[in-house]
């Protein structure tokens, strides 16, 4: 037997803050070698953070990668341990995202990335060259001041291995995994037994099936020991790195770290047995053929041996089974979801719950805020995203409990606690960090009200009830008194013009509101710092534009900005159970609604009414538009197949038109977007991932004109009655056109 220990780690890294990272790494190493591991992976980029984008581009950033580097490699940190560390480095005039190889205080070598992400959240070619030199390591001149301290001149640089006298190990760096033709195939025929991925991967609903697979795959019919390390936190942008680091052996996950947790540092180990790679590879026909004429990777020997022998003393790591999803949040908390014998996925639910909650607080402890106020109207969306805060304070007081000292102090700075006090219940831990504010109108029913303040009692948020209507009776006089007239609502017969400026009104009034009171209330109460804004627009209103610009959906952070109607509608129904917010029932089972204009006996205003569009009918055009690239013909050839058996192509193509009418007249919105968690892959937030202009011409001419021609074609040629069972299958997406196939589902197009 060939008895090998292997150590990786989720580790919560901030971009640009040096200090910070470098004693994540050294702590890192330092419990890797505590449990005996010889092999250390640590995340993508994690001297530097994966997120510092264009200061990438700055010298500083590289040089002090190095002196980073220089302080680990001076110290016993890699005595005895093979350690992977990512850092930028420069190679003549070029950038690479490397890999660096080092064991027994030297650089063995430096693997830059062959193949960039460079679509949706990543720009890597904005930063960094892809390394094209497949044939050959080339030899890399060190920076003086490393190559002083740790007498050595220059290092092998490029695309090979690393040969022990017992094993042969190999990098493949995130991005490269998902290629058509991975490294890792090529690799495996050369005698790679071990292979290190170190990720800066961001969470996204329902993504880490596919992440998981893809190990799994990489090892099944080639055999091997698969590491994964990823980064776990916000590390100053939008997105949330959902850690899951874990170990695959020929196929087989045999370890697994936390998704979402509060802790700077987490280390998963495994021992495995290497002659169990050897033998599945040996027993494969096809790849001992393929073995036989391969293309040779270069290599570097390493003169020094790995593994142990047989030994009673050392236990194997057995294969994990699946369980999904994880219900309780007791059982989440637990240790940092490591359990013996089990794969952890959590529900949807889950992880609108534990993903955005953990961001939130890394948010807020790295900001220098001393909480958050969000304007809770009692409706679906402020409601999840104050559930969310809830979470986030369980999460903070369960941490604690389990012994985190870091989340304790940084619970007791930013809740202001003294005399050796600290958070030991999540009601009252809320009531210091957390205020709501229901700012109510004449438009505004008792039901919203009540909702708004029975949740903030379950969450034990400081809650205030506030009246706008004196602040909107004193801009429209002074409108009067520039301009002689006084706008009126569309019920009491005024124009829709009259109507949306009226609407308009409390909506910014309620930003500005939220804004002053999150700047003013803690030095009410006496606390020290601000409160950040919290946002609650969705995904879907963001993709239709029905939201004001400059109202409440402009914030400082949006936690839900990425995440479906129906999502959320899901999340509130769990949430009513699982973080024990029973009111979370009543509201989700309320109609969105605005409250923007008045109540009337015949009237009251819906907001699915106001889009001309049901959220589900939202969540089909966003998943198509950006999910599988459609323009507005397209769109309407797949809607047919999608939506024949009840629509025909007439109606189908009032409905698109209608859709990419309202998305182009209000795209501009999306330039003036709350910074929003990512969470969903057809998201358009216009920033960073859904990048399109925001000028359209909204008649689209010669696009629609297009549709109309094919409605004319199809009208009187094509039957749509079918029976039921075929109505059956449409709603599963079968007869659908091959691009529209999945697109009403969520799971799709991850």
């Amino acid at each position: 037997m060939r008895l090998l220990k292997v150590a990786t780690c989720n580790l919560n890294q901030w971009a640009m803050d040096f200090d910070c990272n470098l004693n994540n790494i050294k702590e890192s190493i330092t419990r890797a070698k505590q449990a005996g591991a010889v092999i250390r992976l640590g995340p993508e980029l994690e001297i530097t953070g994966y997120g510092c984008e264009d200061h990438f581009l700055e010298l500083d950033t590289i040089n002090h990668g190095w002196e980073c580097l220089k302080e680990i490699l001076v110290g016993d940190w890699t005595d005895g341990i093979l350690c992977s560390v990512g850092m930028p480095v420069i190679k003549g005039s070029e950038r690479y995202n490397c890999q660096v190889l080092c064991f027994n205080r030297k650089i063995i070598m430096i693997r830059p990335k062959m193949w960039l992400a460079n679509d949706g959240n990543y720009r890597e070619l904005r930063w960094f060259t892809a390394w094209k030199h497949k044939d050959q390591l080339v030899d890399f001149q060190l920076p003086s001041e490393i190559a002083e301290a740790v007498l050595q001149q220059s290092v092998p640089f490029g695309y090979g291995y690393l040969r022990f006298l017992d094993t042969a190990v190999a990098a493949e760096v995130c991005e490269e995994l998902f290629t058509p033709i991975p490294p890792h195939a090529e690799l495996a025929l050369n005698g790679v037994e071990v292979f290190m991925n170190a990720s800066g991967s961001h969470h996204q609903l329902r993504k880490l099936d596919v992440r998981l697979r893809a190990f799994i795959g990489a090892t099944h019919t080639r055999g091997g020991v698969y590491m994964y390390s990823n980064q776990q936190g916000c590390d100053g942008g939008r997105l949330y790195y959902d850690g899951c680091s874990c170990v695959v052996v020929n196929g087989e996950v045999v370890a697994q770290g936390s998704q979402f947790s509060l802790r700077d540092i987490e280390v998963v180990t495994a021992q495995v047995d290497l002659d169990a790679v050897a033998s599945l590879r040996g027993s494969i026909s096809s790849f001992q053929e393929q073995a036989s004429y391969k293309n040779t990777v270069s290599s570097v020997l390493v003169p020094y041996k790995l593994c142990q022998p047989f030994n009673m003393q050392m236990s194997l790591s057995s294969p994990l089974k699946i369980v999904t999803p994880v219900s309780q949040l007791s059982k989440f908390i637990e240790i940092g979801v490591i359990y013996d014998m089990q794969i952890n996925y959590h529900s949807p639910e889950e992880e609108i719950a534990f993903g955005p909650g953990c961001w939130l607080w890394d948010y807020l402890r790295r900001s220098g805020a001393s909480g958050f106020l969000l304007p809770l109207s009692g409706g679906a969306d402020s409601s999840s995203v104050a559930a969310i805060v809830g979470c986030m304070c369980q999460l903070v007081v369960k941490e604690i409990e389990n012994g985190d000292e870091q989340v304790k102090a940084d619970a007791i700075r930013i809740g202001n606690y003294t005399d050796g006090q600290f958070p030991t219940d999540s009601k009252e831990f809320a009531k210091r960090i957390f205020y709501t504010v229901f700012m109510g109108s004449e438009n505004s029913s008792k039901d919203t009200k009540k909702r708004a303040k029975d949740l903030a009692d379950e969450i034990g948020s400081w809650h205030l009830d506030v009246s706008i209507d004196g602040v909107v009776s004193a801009l429209l006089t002074l409108f009067q008194t520039l301009t002689g007239k006084r706008p009126r609502y569309k019920v009491d017969g005024g124009s829709n013009i009259e109507n949306l400026g009226l609407q308009n009104i409390q909506a910014r009034i309620r930003m500005v509101l939220a804004f002053m009171l999150a700047s003013l209330l803690p030095w009410v109460h006496n606390k020290p710092g601000f409160y950040l804004v919290l946002g609650s627009s969705n995904v879907d209103e963001g993709l239709r534009g029905y939201l004001t610009k400059y109202d409440c959906s402009s914030a400082d952070i949006n936690p839900i900005g990425s995440i479906s109607k129906q999502d959320l509608r899901a999340f509130l129904r769990w949430a009513a159970v699982h973080l024990g917010y029973s009111s979370l029932a009543e509201i989700e089972a309320a109609p969105p609604t605005a409250e923007l204009e008045p109540i009337r006996s015949n009237y009251s205003q819906l907001d699915e009414v106001d889009m001309g569009m049901t959220y589900e009918e939202l969540s089909v055009y966003g998943r198509l538009r950006k999910i599988f690239r459609c323009g507005p013909v397209s769109m309407f050839k797949n809607l047919c197949y999608r939506w024949g058996s009840t629509s025909s192509p007439l109606e189908v193509a009032d409905k698109v038109k209608h859709f990419f009418k309202y998305y182009s007249i209000n795209r501009h919105k999306m330039t003036v977007l709350t910074p929003s968690y990512h969470a969903e892959s057809y998201s358009p937030e216009d920033n960073r991932f859904d990048l399109r202009q925001f000028l359209y011409n909204a008649r689209w001419p010669y696009q629609f004109r297009k549709i109309d021609e094919l409605v004319k074609e199809l009208d009187g040629e094509v039957a749509f009655g079918e029976t039921s069972d075929q109505d059956k299958s449409r709603a599963n997406g079968v007869g659908m056109g091959v691009v529209a196939a999945g697109s009403g589902d969520p799971k799709s197009g991850l």
